[in-house]
């Protein structure tokens, strides 16, 4: 059996279901093995895809101090044993990472039983969990990288068909991201009386914790918002916008270019390696979309990015950076090199 294991963000977590899913139409239902923090729960917890799921009460530790570093390590360890018993009892024959501090106890338990790591890594720069285990990987994919064993980026197949052509701005999705992002919401607050005022729909990705307050803002307002946390058809509502203003995730700006959809990125400027400016640039350097770091996204330089965006340039050419079948591709690789016993 193949496990795939890590998670916390959906970046992470939208790449394993890409590749359960891809296993699923082959007749296969991997094992999963996440953690009980982040959104792992939230997505995977009954989901039929997996033959097995288990949640473990992993911490991360790149942003940890102190004794909470040492907390965390010590974690790690202990469920490191936790997971040598599941991989021997499940007989699991090879390991997938996708990353994030839910991957690193049965990664590191399947390197001390001998058992094959593969590990995809979803960003620009690359992740410090996945930078320390490279070394011992059999396999490092990466759309970002000229000597990946394969580079196309596993997007499910139903980002694909939220395209359709678009060459004016009648929707805006605001996407903050599976956790929401409180500075989009907040330029939100500041544009979307204008936007309204304008004739233009809005969709909104809040974020939980965000929820009740942003439908209250929209309610005050008399604005007809699609107002979500989180959405397990968020296909659905890429294909009914336009225009997206977003954090730059990996698994948003790929299903964002799946979808063809112009959009303008504002990075979180704290992630790990500013990697969600880097992730913008590989699409930004192409002329692909619009950019602007957090201090420099004023209300008025979103609207001015609004005003002059090339939408339908945009939208016929992000096909060209992307094309399906990226998770089928990977595990189509995995299952030629699975070992037999």
């Amino acid at each position: 059996m193949t496990l795939i294991t890590g998670g916390g963000t959906g970046g992470h977590l939208s790449i394993a279901k890409a590749l359960c899913e891809a296993y699923n139409a082959r007749g296969i239902r991997p094992f999963y093995i996440g953690s009980t923090n982040g959104q792992d729960k939230t997505w995977f917890e009954g989901y039929p895809g997996f033959k097995n799921t288990v949640f473990l009460p992993s911490k991360g530790v790149v942003n940890q101090r102190g004794l909470g570093k040492v907390l965390a390590l010590w974690i790690i360890f202990k469920q490191l044993f936790t997971c040598r018993a599941l991989l021997k009892r499940h007989n699991i024959l090879q390991v997938v990472s996708v990353g994030g501090y839910a991957a690193a106890p049965a990664t590191l338990a399947a390197l001390t039983l001998g058992i094959p790591v593969y590990i995809h890594e979803q960003n620009a720069i690359t992740g410090k969990l996945n930078s320390l285990l490279r070394p011992f990987a059999k396999a490092f994919f990466s759309s970002y990288e000229a000597h990946s064993p394969l580079k196309n980026y596993p997007v499910a197949t139903r980002f694909f068909e939220a395209y359709r052509a678009r060459d004016t701005l009648k929707t805006l999705l605001f996407l903050g991201g599976s956790q929401g992002a409180r500075f989009i919401n907040q330029l939100a607050r500041a544009i979307a009386p204008i936007l309204h005022n304008q004739g233009i729909r809005i969709i909104h990705q809040c974020g939980k914790s965000e929820l009740e307050a942003m439908m209250d803002f929209y309610a005050k307002h008399g604005i007809d918002a699609d107002v979500f946390a989180f959405s397990n058809v968020l296909h659905d509502k890429l294909h009914e916008a336009d225009v997206a203003i977003a954090r730059a995730g990996a698994g948003s700006v790929w299903e964002l270019c799946a979808a063809g959809i112009p959009t303008l990125f504002i990075p979180f400027p704290y992630a790990a390696g500013n990697h969600q400016y880097h992730n913008a640039k590989t699409f930004t350097n192409q002329n692909l979309g619009g950019l602007l770091r957090q201090e420099e996204a004023t209300p008025q330089a979103v609207l001015a990015w609004l005003e002059n965006a090339h939408i339908k340039r945009i939208n016929l050419a992000l096909p060209a950076c992307l094309s399906k079948g990226g998770a089928d591709e990977i595990v189509a690789w995995l299952e030629r090199e699975k070992p037999s016993r």
